[in-house]
């Protein structure tokens, strides 16, 4: 069985982009390794993004945020697929990935900046899943048969009825 590497990408790596690393490993048992990166890594990992992720059995203390160039730089993991989740980053003028991989755009609300905590923490949850959601549905499909076409035209397919 084929392992795809998967990089989900947003702006600043400390929110969307963690739980959407966190979730495609853990959803896809083995057959999906990934990861996440940003345009302008904050630096550091929204601890609401880590709480929704333990409250979900999903802890990732190892979690860091850093720049989508670890990725485009010799020795990195070849990418299978690329998801920004962040309008940000979609609208960035990217690396150059070797292998060039199929990327597409999952646009999720930014839950960091939600105030009060309480509400931030819902959104959080929301965010968490919209994901799930999404990430869900996109291993259902035959990745090792179908063409990057279809797989990119699928992952859109599942943003925009997941939006809907």
């Amino acid at each position: 069985m084929k392992t795809f590497n998967v990089l989900v990408l947003c702006t600043g790596n400390s929110a969307r982009s963690i739980l959407g690393e966190a979730l495609f490993n853990h959803l896809g048992n083995g057959r999906i390794r990934a990861f996440s990166a940003g345009s302008q890594p904050s630096g550091t990992v929204n601890p609401v993004a880590l709480e929704t992720l333990a409250a979900h059995g999903l802890p990732l203390p190892e979690a860091r945020s850093k720049s989508w160039d670890e990725f485009a730089a010799p020795g990195a993991p070849a990418l299978d697929f690329i998801f920004t989740v962040c309008a940000s980053a979609a609208g960035e003028a990217c690396p150059i990935w070797p292998g060039h991989p199929a990327t597409a755009h999952w646009g999720i609300a930014d839950p960091a900046h939600v105030e009060p905590l309480a509400a931030r923490q819902a959104a959080f949850e929301t965010a968490y899943a919209e994901l799930e959601k999404r990430i869900t549905a996109f291993l259902k499909l035959p990745l090792e048969t179908l063409s990057t076409a279809a797989i990119i035209d699928a992952a859109r397919k599942i943003h925009s009825e997941a939006t809907l």
